[in-house]
């Protein structure tokens, strides 16, 4: 399903999830943050989304309690960055798909 996002026509899912990492820019991750009620992006907000994108790109699985061990956030400042559904709304704000233990 195509999708406008910051002026950039995007393929998302029925949840409104990229399908494509490749057609992600910083633009349309600051409309979906937007979206999702999250922001404005600083930088704590950037370090978690370019670490979602390399464990992506690498196939990793995401969780929370593996972020929380990552180095780059405390799962206290992943909730405080991405609040109401931090793994689910930074995963979405980083263009990668919802991960499997996301309700």
């Amino acid at each position: 399903m195509k999708k406008n996002i910051a002026g950039t026509e995007v393929d998302v899912n029925e949840e409104g999830y990229l399908t494509d990492m490749s057609q992600w820019n910083e633009n349309i991750a600051t409309a979906i943050a937007a979206e999702e009620g999250v922001g404005p992006l600083n930088e704590g907000h950037q370090k978690v989304i370019q670490y979602l994108r390399a464990q992506q790109a690498k196939g990793a699985a995401l969780t929370i309690r593996s972020m929380g061990k990552s180095g780059v956030v405390t799962t206290k400042e992943l909730y405080d960055l991405f609040p109401g559904g931090p793994l689910k709304k930074s995963s979405k704000i980083a263009g990668i798909p919802k991960p499997v233990g996301c309700i």
